[in-house]
């Protein structure tokens, strides 16, 4: 027997509707439970875990063999580990050094760094981009450019 591709039973949908509503609320107040440092701007380690939350959060909507409280549990792990690292790493700098990548300087008096440029795979024209959206039209001007942890660019006037 072939599985149903476009409908299988009114309780399958009632089951994703349900246990999809109490996991989003659930996912929801563990995040604002575990503060704002949990959701803000992501670094390498954040991404990761967000997509986990997000792989697990989808199992649990649609994996009629994963119940509901073991796939909270699942959520709640995940959102204690991320909680657990960050709290690791504000009070370690090992830790932190471990697990935070660190800024790198694209420009330096008005000068790309290409060897940095290259090593982070950045281009002339990422670092063009970040200038206009700080408002300037080319390196002059400017001191420095870095590529800071979460991937964004923070352009230092003179």
């Amino acid at each position: 027997m072939t599985e149903p591709m476009l409908f299988d039973s009114w309780a399958g949908l009632f089951r994703v509707l349900v246990v999809g509503v109490a996991a989003y609320a659930a996912l929801i107040f563990m995040l604002r439970a575990s503060g704002k440092r949990t959701l803000s701007k992501m670094n390498a380690f954040d991404l990761i875990v967000t997509v986990a939350l997000g792989s697990t959060l989808a199992t649990v909507l649609l994996s009629a063999t994963v119940p509901l409280a073991e796939g909270l549990l699942g959520l709640a792990l995940l959102v204690y580990l991320q909680y657990a690292i960050t709290w690791l790493s504000v009070r370690s700098a090992r830790f932190r050094d471990l697990i935070k990548g660190e800024p790198s300087l694209l420009v330096h008096d008005g000068q790309y760094l290409d060897g940095a440029m290259r090593r982070q795979r950045v281009t002339r024209e990422e670092v063009g981009a970040a200038l206009r959206e700080s408002g300037r039209q080319d390196l002059s001007g400017v001191a420095s450019v870095v590529l800071e942890t979460d991937g964004s660019m923070t352009v230092i006037g003179r």
